[in-house]
């Protein structure tokens, strides 16, 4: 759900050497020459034209690319799965050969679409000179610039980024392929642009897995994310013996009371620069927010940054920085540069608002007021109502001044017309990002949804070391039931660095 550093599904067999696709050269096959080349594997390759904005032609169109990788047994493929991994932003065409190694079982009898969505890979790359580092360590009132001055670089373009238009853009590559339906593989994001697509498109659906999912009408202060902090806490806490439940939730408390009145400074490189950050309330919401809980069960020997966050959180609450500090700084040199333009776009077009979007900004900010404290500061856990809105990349009051004016309509937050199709939703029972809270009200909305809880893992499940989540998904897909889940008792739980009692 949040930026774009979000790991894609490439990932999900961490413990073997994937290397990256590589492109067909030009002309081969009459292939275009960013076709990659997957061993074992046929990939048909094309780029469609298609409408900037549906209804205005004036502004031209835009070539949207897709892959195919085709099923490797004989015989006709059993159907189609169309993936999406989550951002917004995030692409998959170039990295085709690592994602068809993480489906290989589905890859036998499936062939896979991998289409990049509008503005992002091979499909129009869309620019507007803000870059992930840039914007997600900036303090909050210059994050609102950037997506301010990045709707103003895009201007009437923007209009044209939003998840009902890449939904259709994916329904045209199917009509393009022949495929009479599509299996829906979402991850974070894609778990909002999937039920999008079969809200638009509900004759062309087959099934869904959805992980690490929200719902389309999510809450958009995120609380159930701010609640999930705490008890993700006390979950690592208690698996691992290597900490106190009671004294890592009060330790977090005492940091976020402490951060509010006194920043922490902390000097890092970032782009060949030395560069101080201000790491306040709002950064280490953020902190939990989205990279805490990512890639969890990745490597299991390893605590990672969440599991070294009990021992950094009891030292600063006893006075000492440093531990904190260091974890802060590798996250700060560790974020990427890349373009945040269709990231904003979409998640500013798209998403609730605590405010109406067709009024101006000094009523816009108003509302936002009056939404913060109309809440329950019990609802943010550790963190008060401000400190913790203000951490979300893609949320809080980010968009407040994105324009209305030239750009698109919120996305409708009811589906009217999802079909009657199985769904699967996968849940990490750590993830702070899309907590469980959120994946069973993503699940509600489909009438034959099935929900599993993956333990001891987070954004996203699949990510955990063992392969059972991938299983499950991968069963479910071939048979439309979610079968035998007992190897999730195998996932082992999170390494955490002790915290002295």
């Amino acid at each position: 759900m949040a930026a774009a550093a979000l790991a894609v599904l490439a990932t999900v067999l961490p413990l073997t050497a994937l290397a990256p696709a590589q492109a067909t050269p030009a002309g081969a096959e009459g292939k275009p020459a960013w076709c990659p080349t997957v061993p074992g594997h046929q990939v048909d390759c094309s780029t469609m034209r298609r409408p900037l904005v549906a209804d205005q032609p004036g502004l031209g169109t835009i070539g949207v690319s897709h892959a195919v990788v085709r099923h490797s047994r004989p015989g006709p493929a059993l159907g189609t799965v169309a993936l999406n991994p989550g951002g917004p932003g995030e692409t998959l065409i170039d990295r085709a050969g690592q994602v068809a190694t993480a489906l290989q079982g589905v890859l036998d009898d499936y062939d896979l679409l991998l289409l990049d969505p509008r503005g992002t890979g091979r499909s129009g790359r869309l620019p507007c000179d803000v870059t992930e580092a840039e914007y997600r360590w900036a303090p909050r009132a210059e994050q609102r610039e950037l997506v301010a001055g990045c709707a103003e670089e895009l201007g009437p373009r923007a209009r044209a980024y939003t998840s009902a238009a890449t939904a259709d853009d994916l329904d045209a590559a199917r009509e393009r392929l022949g495929a009479p339906k599509l299996v829906l593989y979402g991850l974070s994001y894609g778990t909002y642009l999937m039920p999008v697509y079969a809200d638009r498109h509900p004759e062309r659906v087959e099934k869904m897995v959805l992980s690490g999912a929200y719902p389309v009408a999510f809450d958009s202060l995120a609380r159930p994310g701010a609640q999930q902090v705490s008890l993700t806490l006390r979950r690592i806490c208690e698996r691992s013996g290597s900490c106190a439940p009671d004294t890592v939730v009060h330790d977090l408390a005492a940091v976020t009371e402490r951060l509010r009145a006194r920043p922490l400074k902390v000097t890092a490189t970032v782009g060949g620069e030395r560069r101080t950050v201000l790491f306040t309330e709002d950064k280490l919401a953020n902190l939990m927010y989205e990279p805490a809980t990512r890639g969890i069960g990745l490597y299991p020997g390893e605590p990672g940054l969440l599991g070294a966050l009990p021992a950094a959180l009891h030292a600063l609450a006893a006075g000492d920085e440093r531990a904190l500090a260091e974890l802060v700084r590798g996250e700060v040199e560790g974020t990427g540069t890349e373009d945040q333009a269709s990231f904003l776009a979409v998640t500013c077009n798209d998403y609730v608002r605590a405010w109406d979007p067709d009024a101006p900004p000094a009523e816009r900010r108003r509302q936002y007021r009056a939404a913060l404290a109309a809440t329950d500061p019990a609802d943010f856990g550790a963190f008060s109502a401000k400190g913790w809105a203000e951490g979300q990349t893609d949320g809080g009051d980010n968009c407040l001044d994105w324009p209305r004016r030239g750009t698109a309509r919120p996305q409708p937050t009811e589906l009217r017309h999802l079909p009657d199709v199985p769904v699967l939703v996968l849940s990490g029972d750590l993830d702070t990002n899309t907590p469980e809270a959120n994946s069973r009200q993503s699940a509600a909305q489909f009438r034959h949804s099935s929900f599993v809880s993956v333990p001891n893992s987070g954004h996203l499940p699949e990510m955990e070391s063992t392969g059972c989540a991938v299983a499950i998904s991968g069963h479910f897909i071939r048979t439309g039931r979610v079968g035998d889940t007992s190897c999730l008792v195998q996932v082992p739980p999170v390494r955490v660095v002790p915290v002295p009692r």
